[in-house]
């Protein structure tokens, strides 16, 4: 760790109260912590300084914000790329039966944990350093969430893990999947590494496994982290088996509260919503997936304001924040003034800070004493930069926009687009055990 060094000229976005506070200076970090902002008028920068010195980062007029938040990943997915697929894809029920649940089922101990070296590699590149994982390897349970641990902790970022538990594979591969939620819980977690008790959906878990969640939720005092209506198979087949909705199956096993995720949420009804808005529960939202399957969007203005909303990118790619400006977009399209769809994200923008504060209440807010977590956009503003304007820049500036350098707890992981760590042993592995599982898959 750099016990000492300076970011200088940079637009520090700090937070104040349900505001974005953005202001030109230097800022000085010391043994993780921010222990000084100096500000500085941008009307006298030239952009010419270029210190030589290796305890300096020349953000050079760029904009500086917090780190982005993965509210709903899948590391496990990471290494699917270019499988020949047998079956129809059709349908959500069919890409869930002809790909991943055949893909989990291969994945061994160094196929997770090259898939989470990708996963967290590629969250870096795009300024990402705390992470909702929601992990599958059916036949590969035990010690699975300590393998992802293992890799967060060495390369230096912040997660919160859980096992995807449920009964499709049978009552032995359920109890596996429910043990290690339990047992990564219970085993001796901190301040970087959190736990959250996982489940796939609904249509996929009993009642027996429901009653075991909801005794584990009270035991330790925790959230749940499932997939919610994210196809309507998931609303058809609960009502078929257990002659409830989804949303009133969580209710009735008491699995709803302030610390849980409910990934997707798109086929969801009135009755739906006003369950999640007593609950506190909160919904993930992860569009491109969600146009990728054909499994529809949620109809935004429907939905109170009171629920609270979070971005994620299902395991399709490690950039929330192309999430959370494909929503902006998406509500344009569908009918919301600039002012509603404003009015949005910045409501989701706020949301995503309480929540992630439930886990990691010393999440920064870019102020004196605060935790050295910032990432550097490649975003140099046009126009002057403020507490008015900022989400305007948010949207059709700065996400538009690779990350330029990341630090976290004050180590810099990344610099001027380089990591600073030697990545091919990761590299390495992940070609290696990617070919793995593309001979595995392709052979079944």
């Amino acid at each position: 760790m750099n016990t000492k060094f300076k970011i200088i000229n940079a637009w520090i976005c700090q937070i104040d109260g349900k505001a974005v506070n953005p202001m030109f200076g230097d800022l000085i970090v010391s043994d993780g912590k921010i222990i000084d902002i100096q500000l500085k008028s941008f009307n006298e920068f030239n952009f010419s300084e270029n210190p030589s010195d290796a305890n300096i980062i020349n953000a050079n007029g760029r904009v500086l914000t917090l780190p982005l938040v993965n509210f709903h990943d899948h590391f496990y997915s990471r290494l699917a790329k270019g499988l020949s697929i047998n079956g129809p894809m059709d349908n959500f029920e069919n890409i869930l039966k002809n790909l991943w649940w055949k893909l989990d089922l291969i994945l061994d101990e160094e196929m997770i944990r090259a898939s989470a070296q990708s996963a967290v590699l590629d969250s870096i590149r795009n300024g990402v350093t705390y992470i909702f994982d929601h992990h599958s390897s059916p036949k590969s349970a035990k010690g699975s969430l300590g393998i992802i641990a293992d890799v967060l902790t060495e390369i230096g970022i912040r997660g919160i893990l859980c096992f995807e538990t449920t009964d499709r594979n049978g009552e032995q591969l359920a109890l596996s999947g429910m043990n290690e939620n339990i047992n990564f819980m219970e085993s001796n977690l901190d301040e970087d590494l959190k736990g959250i008790l996982g489940l796939h959906a609904s249509f996929t878990v009993s009642d027996e496994t429901l009653d075991k969640a909801n005794e584990i939720v009270n035991k330790l005092n925790c959230g749940i982290h499932i997939h919610l209506c994210e196809d309507k198979c998931d609303v058809d087949q609960s009502l078929k088996m257990y002659g409830l909705k989804p949303m009133d199956r969580l209710k009735k096993y008491g699995l709803l509260n302030h610390k849980s995720i409910l990934a997707h949420g798109i086929h969801l009804k009135e009755d739906d919503f006003n369950i999640l808005e007593e609950s506190g529960s909160s919904v993930v939202l992860n569009l491109d997936s969600n146009l990728n399957n054909a499994v529809g969007l949620q109809n935004f203005s429907r939905m109170s304001k009171n629920i609270p909303l979070l971005t994620g990118t299902d395991g399709m790619h490690s950039n929330p924040g192309q999430t959370l400006r494909q929503l902006f977009l998406l509500t344009r399209n569908n009918g919301f003034t600039f002012e509603q769809s404003f009015a949005l994200i910045e409501n989701i923008y706020f949301r995503q800070l309480d929540f992630v504060k439930k886990y990691f209440p010393d999440f920064s807010s870019l102020k004196n004493g605060d935790r050295a977590d910032v990432i550097i956009w490649d975003y140099i503003s046009p126009t002057p930069i403020n507490k008015d304007n900022f989400f305007g820049h948010l949207i059709y500036g700065i996400l538009e926009r690779p990350i330029h350098s990341v630090v976290h707890n004050g180590n810099t992981l990344m610099r001027e687009f380089n990591f600073t760590f030697d990545d091919s042993s990761y590299n390495k592995n992940i070609s290696v055990q990617g070919r793995k599982l593309y001979n595995k898959f392709n052979a079944l």
